[in-house]
């Protein structure tokens, strides 16, 4: 996000009133009205729902700079989405309307906020595309993939590593975890990823990339 978007945020959600969250805390349930907007500003919060069989199935992640839940404030649309933070969180909760008003006003928060969402929508049907037409080795490099290019953390020769659990995994790709579990095996003994201690390290960005478009 630019600078200058960045600072524009920061002076108007701060205004309001700042709340700290731990992991695994809630800020906001399904089927409850948002108390607000919520501006984050240091840790990751995941969105999701719980299906049908009890399962915890994640469709975003947000990181900082974000503002949540848009949906609810845009459409008056009742929230049907958990939020819940992923480690420790810092945010910021500002009235739905207020939000409204100053987005309204700023053409460049605006544009940024159109343009993050196209860029989020377009990831998610990629997404789709892959998991409907790819079995359960394709949507787990799919997660993979999507997390390294989210959170990773890039070293040298292209290898990435990612703070995440075999159950955040999971969670995230609509699998089991005995499935997961099964596929990391098959990932670590092609020798492109190693695991241990919820670190995945990917070897070379590039080949796991090269491994997907080939689907095996």
């Amino acid at each position: 996000m630019d600078t200058k978007i960045q600072k524009k945020l920061h002076m108007f959600f701060t205004q309001f009133k700042y709340h700290t969250y731990n992991k695994g805390e809630i800020l906001i349930r399904a089927d409850d009205t948002p108390a607000g907007i919520f501006y984050l500003k240091e840790g990751l919060v995941k969105e999701y729902i719980i299906s049908k069989k009890g399962e915890e199935l994640v469709l975003n992640i947000f990181k900082p700079v974000s503002f949540f839940p848009m949906s609810w404030a845009f459409n008056d649309a009742p929230n049907s989405y958990f939020f819940e933070a992923m480690n420790r969180v810092e945010v910021w909760r500002a009235p739905k309307q207020k939000v409204l008003d100053f987005i309204k006003k700023d053409n460049e928060i605006l544009y940024d906020l159109i343009s993050r969402t196209y860029k989020g929508t377009d990831g998610m049907m990629k997404r789709m595309a892959y998991l409907m037409s790819g079995g359960v080795y394709v949507r787990l490099l799919i997660e993979i993939l999507i997390s390294a290019k989210r959170f990773g953390v890039i070293r040298d020769n292209r290898m990435v590593e990612i703070e995440i659990s075999e159950k955040d995994l999971a969670a995230q790709s609509g699998m089991t975890r005995e499935t997961v579990s099964r596929e990391i095996k098959i990932l670590k003994d092609k020798n492109l990823i190693t695991f241990s201690k919820n670190m995945l390290i990917i070897k070379n960005l590039d080949q796991l990339e090269d491994v997907l478009v080939q689907g095996s």
